[in-house]
């Protein structure tokens, strides 16, 4: 027993100590497993830093590589629009000197005529003149006759002046025409700005309808659609009635809206050209159209106005001026007929030492009551007069819409001019339709007044009016005579018709010998 306590009291020191001896070792297998899995960690985290560093610098190459890109796209697309900018400023350059050129000439055109009236001016009174010594001379010469009374020189001086002035009538009457002729411009002046106001008749908006051809009649199936739903939903889309008849490869759209007619005429056309019809795709197309039209007609607008040199305009009245360009009256179109009306108010401002910039403004704006729409209350002028107000325009250019076709009172001269400027423009020659019932009275008219006169065998108006060839008996008129019953027959015309442009009156006198050699 004492043995056994002994032998524990000798074997506890050593287990403790062998226990404390492998509790150290395993310390250290702990501390070296732990060391090598820091260094592991260590390491991946080193491999996966630059592993983010690798991906991070390849994202900013492609982040600067993408910006670069779009930097040189977007460089290259200014540089682009740089040249076409150039390319329209060299245009309207080249159209600035050509028109500068055609200036200088009517200038010098100008000068030519004016010298050339002072010289026959001269020339007449030199002609005067000697007609008056004549004068005096005769009656010198009658005065030594002696053996005739009064009553006989009387009667041979009238005899012998009679003779002269025949002849002298015929004379004076082609001199003056010619000089008509030559002093036009300068007599047009005069005439346009004294109390001569011609007005166009009073507009009516037109029902005008619009063609489109069809590839094939499968097409019209097509655009109708399952019991016409297609149909149903582009005339809804558009406000444009749309007739599909009998006719084969066509069909008709109709519309009292000019621009509207003009979006529906063309979404038609993408429609067909590009195949699917339905109501979805009909919105679409309808939308992206109208689009388009309003882009056009605001650049219509801006550009019209800066070729006429018209400037601070609203913009609402821009958008105006561009809608005309899908308007007409009588067949001509107004936006046209507004710049005609605006060049012609230009040179007549100068002709008259006028302020030329606003004489343009109210040629341009005179019509714009037209592009209002249905919605306009009253005639075109007073409803453009009351748009001109609203955008704080001039007194004279609000005057000059008012009153161009006399229904406000004349309050300036320019208001006059565009009255005869408007009168010019619708009245040339083919600016505006007319019926051929009206076409062909006109012409009969013509025929029936040469006829009237005596000695006249036929008369043929031809050129569509513009011209009337009377064919006149030699037996019963004399050449003399030919050239009075030639501008009588013209100031008759003038007198009892009305036309565009001019009529010339042609007499013909001519005597025909036929024989038969057998």
């Amino acid at each position: 027993m004492q043995m056994f306590q002994l032998l524990v009291y000798l074997l506890f020191p050593v287990g403790i100590a062998i226990g404390y001896f492998i509790c150290i070792l395993v310390y250290k297998k702990k501390q070296a497993a732990s060391e090598k899995r820091v260094k592991r960690i260590i390491e991946e985290s080193l491999q996966n830093a630059e592993k983010i560093k690798k991906e991070a610098e390849l994202a900013a190459k492609a982040d600067l590589y993408q910006r670069r890109e779009g930097f040189e796209k977007e460089t290259q697309e200014t540089r682009m629009e740089l040249r076409l900018q150039e390319k329209r400023l060299s245009k309207r350059e080249d159209n600035l000197e050509r028109k500068m050129e055609l200036l200088t000439k009517k200038e010098r055109y100008i000068d030519t005529l004016t010298a050339n009236f002072a010289l026959k001016e001269k020339k007449l009174e030199e002609k005067r003149l000697e007609l008056q010594k004549a004068i005096e001379e005769e009656n010198k010469e009658l005065l030594k006759i002696s053996n005739l009374s009064r009553e006989d020189a009387e009667k041979l001086l009238l005899g012998r002046l009679e003779k002269e002035l025949d002849i002298k009538c015929s004379e004076l009457i082609s001199k003056k025409i010619a000089e008509a002729k030559e002093n036009a411009d300068q007599t047009a002046v005069s005439l346009i700005s004294s109390a001569i106001q011609r007005c166009a008749a009073s507009h009516t908006t037109e029902n005008i309808v619009s063609a489109i051809e069809l590839p094939n009649n499968e097409m019209k199936g097509r655009i109708i659609g399952r019991e016409g739903r297609n149909i149903r939903a582009f005339e809804k889309a558009t406000g444009i009635d749309v007739i599909v008849d009998d006719t084969p490869g066509v069909i008709v759209l109709s519309g009292f809206d000019s621009v509207r007619r003009e979006i529906a005429r063309q979404s038609m056309e993408k429609l067909i050209l590009d195949g699917r019809i339905h109501p979805a795709h009909i919105e679409e197309i309808v939308k992206e159209t109208e689009k388009e039209i309003e882009q056009v007609i605001q650049e219509t607008g801006k550009q019209t106005c800066f070729e006429l040199g018209v400037h601070n305009v609203h913009q609402e009245i821009i958008k105006l001026v561009g809608r005309l360009k899908y308007r007409t009256s009588y067949g001509q179109n107004q936006l046209q007929h507004s710049i005609e009306v605006a060049n012609l108010m230009g040179i007549i401002a100068g002709e008259l030492k006028l302020d030329v910039s606003l004489a343009k403004r109210c040629g341009l704006l005179h019509d714009i009551g037209k592009a209002i729409g249905p919605e306009m209350e009253g005639t075109h002028a007073t409803a453009g007069a009351d748009l001109a107000k609203r955008y704080d325009e001039r007194p004279e250019v609000i005057n000059a819409i008012a009153g161009h076709h006399e229904e406000a009172p004349v309050e300036s001269v320019y208001t006059v001019l565009v009255s005869a400027a408007d009168a010019i423009s619708a009245g040339r020659p083919g600016a505006r339709r007319e019926t051929l019932e009206k076409y062909i009275k006109r012409l009969e008219r013509l025929e029936s007044i040469a006829t009237s006169f005596s000695g006249v065998e036929s008369a043929y108006a031809i050129q569509a009016g513009r011209e009337v060839r009377i064919m006149v008996c030699p037996d019963k008129v004399v050449d003399k005579a030919a050239a009075k019953m030639c501008y009588d027959i013209a100031r008759e015309i003038e007198g009892q018709l009305e036309y565009p442009g001019e009529v010339v009156v042609t007499v013909i006198r001519e005597t025909r010998f036929v024989e038969h050699a057998k």
